[in-house]
């Protein structure tokens, strides 16, 4: 999975261009357990770091997902709506949220790498 970037909120990151492709990562899709509605935000929709993009509700709870960049939405994932468990199927690939027109590609510097990611979430145990 070369090339995702990850946020310490669990969302991930992947750039073509100047489109970032969003969703959140597994290690996130784990701790809520089954994805059952999936909240996404409006195509147009401005997005800042940080702030709210999407929500997902789970048999957990319901818990916000940010933007780790900033930026325009120019698509969002429209089969979610008919089969949201996608993201606990395929977080990393057919998982995702909202591709979003980066606003500011200098963000993208304080993401982390994989394996950056895989010792931050070691470090949460």
């Amino acid at each position: 999975m070369s090339g995702i970037r990850f946020a310490k909120d669990h969302e991930w990151v992947k750039v073509d261009g100047d489109i970032a492709t969003i969703g959140i990562s597994p290690y996130a899709q784990d701790q809520l357990g089954d994805v059952v509605f999936v909240d996404l935000p409006a195509i147009g929709k401005k997005v800042e770091k940080g702030k709210e993009l999407a929500v997902v509700e789970s048999v957990k709870a319901a818990s916000e997902v940010y933007a780790p960049v900033s930026g325009e939405v120019v698509e969002v994932n429209t089969a979610l709506g008919d089969a949201p468990g996608t993201v606990n199927e395929d977080a990393l690939g057919k998982g995702w949220f909202a591709k979003v027109k980066l606003a500011n590609k200098a963000e993208l510097d304080s993401l982390m790498d994989e394996a950056a990611y895989k010792t931050y979430c070691e470090g949460l145990h």
